[in-house]
């Protein structure tokens, strides 16, 4: 047996390796720590193969016109060879001159920058290349610390080992903050100078490039002054990285900052893009609206949008311009339009007010306004379903009804202050006598008007008393448009809509509209209801409307002190209705009827809307008969008859000669 000695140089030499090896170890466990700790939470670069940033939903016209862009942030990304060479160049060279030698960091840049923050006792320069900002713009917050910084070079070169330099230059000029909500090199191009980036100039380049140090500083939307030195600056820096010539450099940095002029597009629609978004926040909820970058197609027609717009604001002017002359202080009217396509329901034309930037609220949609005697149609319609026919006659004379207690009788009037004796329904709802509307709907039951005309379309509560045929009950704009439009379509209610579909940002139909339809009332009884209308522009309150020279039929509506004013009226294809009032209820001026109000903004909207519409003709269905009569009398014309009508009725009951 051999037995081996162990010296006590040799034990300390076996100590000491052992002290090495647990101290190497130790230094190892917490170096390996620190890096666990800094770096287990780090987000893997390989998710930006799947990101796709927060994109521009886009909404159109139904003739392709764009009416707006919806975003969290106004980014437009673009390829890189999309980029003009000078932005790259002028990039690279104002924000990390070696981005194409270093891999991910610049020791130098960092110890430059560390030495100027000792020396200033706080960060003044931050030395992050190119690929720092990715990755601390794709992953990180933009908070400064040690910490922030240490996991931005470590996700530095992780990004520099998978992407190649071009790939991080796109990432980079696609994601980076411009200034002004503009993301991006394209949205920034495009707010600035309104052209794509492809299409920049030098100095426009330079301009944009020098923006990343300091965006909301150097905006030239912000500061212009600022921006165009710091423009200067970044074009000395070309120069001096030999981007560009002494030449260039010194004809572009005398040029002016010339801006897009944003002013000169205008807005088209606001009021009816905020419908459209609201809607749409509804059905597709607001995350998908907003960053999905979405493709929105509208109903709405541009030109008959531009002559909604222009018909309202020229009859705003006139009626501020009369309750001027009377003296009424503070000229505030405002106006709402809505048209509607009569066989689809969709909304084609909408103003909710004269001014969107002062007032978002939609006088079309949602405001509550009592519509006079425009209501009365609802209350003919239910009589001529019931039996009723065009000469039936009702009693035009002064009457009293009781109220619930004493003193409280109600005692109406005609606008006029005059009284027809028996008239029939055709004449009494060509002029507009109170009168003959409150008998018929005490006839036939306050409560079965309100529900007729709920049927029809109106949402909002009516009050089922004898009142409502005056129009008491407050209704909106697009309910009593919507309403309207069953009597030329043959007794069928559409909801209105205003969106048809919309796709996903690869162009396929996420959305498509479903068009609410239902038959409210009788084919016959719509077409005569149609045709009782047209007698109100051929012979009643609406005979403005006869220059117009086409098949129109429609109805106006006047409240107490001529608060509110209607015109509610269509063609056999295009709906329109009207309203002129005061936001705060009160007098337009004495006069200032549906007729002398709102129904001439409803011609000068038709006139522009019926251009190209020569020879329609509202649809007679069959169990209808057209006779010859006088509009005086409800009888057939006779050859002693002044004025011939033609009048709709259903088979078996038209008048005979007496």
């Amino acid at each position: 047996m051999k037995y081996f000695i162990i010296s006590s140089n040799n034990r300390r030499f076996n100590y000491r390796t052992i002290s090495i090896v647990v101290f190497a170890a130790l230094i190892s466990g917490i170096i390996s720590g620190a890096f666990i700790a800094l770096t287990w939470d780090l987000p893997q670069v390989r998710s930006l193969e799947s990101f796709r940033p927060a994109g521009v939903t886009r909404i159109y016209s139904a003739d392709g016109i764009l009416l707006s862009e919806l975003y969290l942030e106004k980014r437009e990304p673009v390829p890189l060879k999309a980029i003009p060479y000078y932005l790259k160049a002028a990039l690279v060279a104002t924000e990390d001159r070696n981005f194409y030698k270093h891999s991910g960091v610049d020791i130098r840049g960092i110890l430059r920058a560390i030495i100027k923050d000792i020396m200033a006792g706080e960060y003044v320069e931050g030395a992050s290349t190119i690929t720092q900002q990715v990755a601390k713009t794709f992953f990180l917050t933009p908070k400064k610390s040690l910490l922030r910084k240490i996991k931005e070079a470590i996700l530095s070169f992780q990004l520099e080992r998978r992407y190649t330099k071009d790939e991080i230059m796109e990432l980079y000029v696609n994601q980076i903050y411009f200034g002004s909500g503009a993301y991006g090199v394209e949205s920034a191009s495009k707010l600035y100078f309104g052209k794509s980036a492809k299409d920049l100039n030098l100095t426009e380049c330079a301009l944009i490039a020098g923006l990343p140090k300091s965006p909301s500083r150097f905006s030239p939307l912000i500061n212009l002054n600022a921006a165009q030195k710091r423009r200067n600056i970044v074009l000395k820096q070309m120069l001096a990285t030999g981007i560009i010539s002494e030449a260039e450099h010194n004809a572009s940095a005398g040029n002016p900052v010339i801006l897009f002029n944003h002013q000169q597009s205008r807005v088209i629609a606001p009021y009816f893009i905020e419908y459209v978004k609201n809607y749409l926040e509804e059905v597709l909820g607001a995350s998908r609206l907003y960053r999905e970058g979405l493709t929105v197609h509208t109903t709405l027609l541009s030109n008959l949008q531009n002559a909604a717009e222009e018909s309202s604001a020229n009859g705003i002017a006139e009626i501020a311009k009369r309750m001027k002359k009377r003296g009424i202080i503070n000229p505030d009217p405002q106006c709402a339009l809505i048209s509607i396509d009569i066989k689809t329901g969709g909304i084609v034309a909408m103003t909710g007010g004269n001014d969107f930037s002062k007032s978002s609220f939609n006088r079309a949609t949602m405001a509550l306004r009592q519509p006079g005697s425009a209501f009365k149609p609802f209350i003919y319609a239910l009589a001529v379903e019931r039996g009723f026919t065009q000469h039936s006659l009702l009693l035009d004379a002064p009457v009293v009804f009781k109220g619930g207690k004493i003193g409280e009788d109600w005692i109406p009037q005609n606008y006029s202050g005059s009284y027809e004796g028996e008239i029939t329904l055709r004449k009494a709802l060509a002029i507009s006598e109170n009168i003959p509307a409150i008998r018929l709907t005490e006839i036939l039951g306050p409560s079965y008007v309100a529900q007729f005309a709920h049927r029809l379309g109106i949402e909002t509560f009516l009050d089922p008393n004898l009142s409502l045929a005056l129009g008491t009950s407050g209704v909106t704009l697009m309910d009593l448009s919507s309403a309207y439009a069953v009597f030329p379509n043959m007794g069928k209610y559409i909801r209105p809509f205003c969106v048809t579909e919309v796709e996903d940002h690869r162009g396929n139909i996420i959305w498509r509209t479903k068009p609410q339809k239902r038959i409210v009332m009788s084919g016959e009884g719509a077409a005569i209801m149609t045709n009782m209308l047209e007698a109100v522009i051929n012979e009643g309150t609406g005979t403005a409307a006869r220059v117009l020279n086409r098949s129109v039929a429609g109805k106006t509506g006047t409240t107490n002190d001529h608060k509110d004013a209607f015109f509610i009226g269509f063609s056999p294809s295009v709906l329109a209705g009207v309203w002129v009032g005061r936001d705060m209820p009160a007098s337009l001026g004495k006069g200032e009827t549906g007729a002398k109000a709102a129904l001439p903004i409803w011609i000068d909207f038709m006139s522009k809307a019926l251009a190209n519409k020569q020879g329609e003709a509202f649809n007679v269905p069959e169990g209808v008969v057209i006779v010859n009569i006088d509009p005086a009398t409800g009888l057939p014309a006779s050859p002693e008859s002044k004025v011939v009508a033609t009048a709709l009725y259903k088979k078996g009951t038209e008048p005979n000669h007496p």
